[in-house]
């Protein structure tokens, strides 16, 4: 029979171990999804894992304020990240905040990872981004993608890709180009294109500017949409998040456009780019 509190260290470690996964390569030690109160528990092994269903343990989500910060809290203990750090934000991070608990009071009968973005990008922000080793990887790992950006490789035909890269990408790297004082080369086939080395030291010393939260939304932009360019229109609230999705599908559509769409796979990839991104992006609101 297990206990409760190492019912509850076992579903938090499945949900995050599943949810969580960094999508940068860095790994955080000791996961722990503990309530505040919740400490002291047996070691949770494979075995007491695989018996532990992933079910609702809580009766009541709410958001409480310590000191200058706010926490969501399950049964009146608050969340700890998987660091086992507890979970909190600024006090100007209401929404967040509030977005985090609506996650949790949403889940029913079985929780739901997937149906977790914003609690998993809040605790990246706390647990990696607050340590500046870790930012410092994390902002050598993105810049590179400068260099294999979804938006700099175009094709000619067919013509509703080369309209849809016309519409989304065009723009996008003009702005790119001013805002940062950059060059970007593109490429006609699929063949990597170097872009100069001034180029990824001023993106660089852009990204330096960055606090932790602006790090995660970042970090999870790049890797959703494969493209810097859109992750920083998307940080610098150049792009709203349906432009940041229709300027990372423009392939994905153009296909679409001529073929038709696949069910179960299109329409789930609709939905999945707009909830990574709209974490990110509700990630950095100061309501």
């Amino acid at each position: 029979m297990i206990t409760g509190n190492l019912r509850r260290h076992a579903i938090a470690s499945q949900v995050y171990r599943t949810l969580t996964r960094p999508s940068f390569p860095a790994r955080l030690h000791g996961t722990r999804w503990l309530s505040a109160a919740s400490t002291d528990v047996p070691p949770v092994t494979d075995t007491n894992r695989a018996e532990v269903s992933l079910k609702r343990f809580w009766k009541s989500v709410g958001i409480e304020r310590r000191g200058d910060s706010l926490t969501v809290t399950l049964d009146k203990r608050a969340l700890k990240t998987p660091g086992g750090q507890v979970l909190l934000l600024p006090s100007n991070k209401a929404l967040p905040a509030s977005l985090i608990a609506a996650e949790w009071d949403h889940q029913e009968t079985l929780i739901k990872p997937h149906a977790l973005p914003m609690t998993s990008i809040v605790s990246r922000a706390v647990d990696a981004m607050a340590d500046e080793k870790t930012r410092a990887d994390v902002r050598d790992a993105l810049v590179k993608f400068i260099h294999t950006d979804t938006v700099c490789f175009f094709h000619d035909n067919p013509e509703p890709l080369e309209r849809l890269q016309n519409k989304h990408w065009t723009p996008l790297l003009e702005w790119a180009r001013k805002a940062f004082d950059i060059k970007i080369d593109v490429s006609n086939s699929i063949m990597s294109v170097r872009q100069p080395a001034e180029t990824q030291a001023k993106l660089e010393k852009v990204i330096e500017s960055f606090d932790q939260w602006e790090m995660a939304a970042l970090e999870r932009a790049t890797y959703a949409t494969k493209s810097l360019i859109i992750a920083l229109a998307l940080v610098k609230k150049h792009l709203s998040v349906e432009d940041a999705a229709l300027a990372a599908t423009v392939e994905v559509n153009s296909q679409i456009e001529r073929w038709g769409e696949v069910e179960d796979t299109h329409d789930v990839d609709y939905h999945d780019i707009r909830r990574q991104l709209g974490s990110a992006a509700c990630l950095l609101s100061t309501v």
